[in-house]
């Protein structure tokens, strides 16, 4: 089973080489969700020689997109096969809530590394349909937390995910993955890869007037995790 982290900060990047997961998905602002990271931050990744897989979201909320938002999510898969990134993370779904196949086939064509259809599935109206469909452009990976707003509520969905699979596309388990809920996960799905961020709500700089309130990426949550998912069986 795979290991990845969702990293949003240089210490999260640090703390994935430290890990030595499998790889990392590069984004910006968990704090809603995640949209795509800025091109200094994927090149620290690539520097620090972890496999890459960047996250492209023009924008927070849904997944239906405009022609425009379309046209630039292509402008940066080329930027991003220039810079020899492994995977992009991307889903894109038509308004009524199924996958947009011209645009992930567009997608598929114009990226020759691995493509992971992200969260978006869990917006979408029958699963095993759009499921089959993925499997037929080429798409590497779903990660999903079972149609659910975490993995703990999407366990049932989950372990009939993996099923339908039938290893043509492999399941990443990921929404809300911690130390509660990871060793039901392992046990009652074993999906082919298990993904989280490992992180903590923090307030930076209380004294100041632009403080926020930001997910923080946790060392000692993160190796604890690791140590799970790497000691089940």
């Amino acid at each position: 089973m795979k290991i990845e982290i969702c990293a949003a900060s240089i210490d999260a990047l640090v703390g994935a080489q430290n890990l030595r997961v499998d790889r990392v998905e590069v984004c910006s602002s968990l704090e809603i969700g995640g949209v795509t990271p800025s091109l200094g931050f994927i090149q620290s990744a690539l520097h620090l020689g972890l496999s890459t897989h960047v996250l492209l979201r023009p924008r927070p909320g849904g997944f239906v997109y405009s022609q425009s938002e379309l046209d630039l999510i292509f402008e940066e898969i080329n930027v991003l096969n220039r810079l020899n990134v492994q995977g992009l993370v991307v889903g894109v779904l038509t308004p009524e809530l199924r996958i947009d196949r011209k645009s992930m086939e567009r997608i598929r064509t114009s990226f020759t590394g691995e493509l992971t259809f992200h969260r978006a599935f869990d917006d979408l109206v029958e699963w095993r349909t759009e499921m089959d469909c993925l499997k037929s452009i080429g798409v590497n990976r779903i990660l999903t937390s079972g149609l659910a707003n975490s993995v703990t509520r999407g366990l049932p969905i989950l372990q009939e995910m993996v099923l339908h699979a039938k290893g043509q596309i492999q399941i990443m388990a990921g929404g809300g993955v911690n130390l509660a809920n990871a060793q039901e996960l392992l046990s009652t799905v074993k999906p082919d890869a298990i993904h989280f961020s490992a992180t903590s709500k923090e307030s930076l700089e209380p004294q100041s007037f632009f403080s926020e309130e930001r997910l923080v990426f946790d060392s000692q949550k993160a190796k604890k995790l690791v140590d799970l998912c790497r000691n089940f069986s």
